[in-house]
């Protein structure tokens, strides 16, 4: 299996790369450190899996994802992260995931879930998969892109430049997201969309 691998944590990305090459079937063919490259590896080599983290710099896990759906690529995505949300996996999933493994699970269960989704199975942490159908996700995309900026302090004027939007329809998407999440704010809003993994 020919992988593409990205982490941004240094030592982390060395110690999967590591472990991955120890297995005769798996070639970790390039070990990006954050998702613009990981993209750019991926349509260079064309490997079979993607093995990426879910929260990187440049590019989401998720949105490495979506532009390889998008591209009909086909390579698959395993994403392997620290975050244990029901909302991060259903993003996942309706991005065309194939994988979604925590990363305090034993290095071999990595392995074999490389090979499972290489034959085609759909592997999911257990518990998350029962934790991904209790509580559906209300934000649609645009109101989560506002608001992941609008909790990480960018105004609102600015908000709009980036998203090529009106000022008034930035301040329609806060007041959507906020009142869908019974939140007194933006920032309260942000933080309880964090915590479910919908931003």
């Amino acid at each position: 299996m020919r992988v593409v691998l990205a982490e941004d944590q240094a030592m982390l990305r060395s110690a999967l790369t590591t472990l991955l090459n120890f297995e005769t079937d798996i070639d970790v063919m390039s070990a990006c450190a954050d998702g613009e490259a990981a993209w750019l590896a991926v349509q260079e080599l064309k490997p079979d899996l993607l093995v990426s983290d879910i929260e990187m710099p440049k590019l989401t896990g998720l949105e490495l994802a979506a532009r390889i759906a998008e591209r009909g690529l086909k390579t698959k995505v395993v994403i392997v992260t620290t975050f244990a949300r029901a909302g991060y996996l259903r993003r996942a999933l309706d991005a065309g995931v194939v994988g979604y493994l925590l990363k305090d699970a034993p290095a071999e269960q990595l392995a074999d879930a490389l090979r499972k989704v290489q034959r085609g199975a759909r592997v999911i942490d257990p518990q998350l998969a029962l934790e991904a159908w209790s509580e559906p996700d209300p934000l649609n995309e645009r109101e989560r892109r506002v608001l992941r900026l609008a909790g990480e302090g960018v105004a609102s004027t600015e908000i709009a430049t980036q998203l090529h939007l009106s000022h008034g329809t930035v301040r329609n998407y806060l007041s959507e997201a906020i009142g869908k999440l019974g939140a007194a704010n933006r920032i309260e809003a942000y933080r309880l969309a964090r915590q479910k993994g919908w931003l």
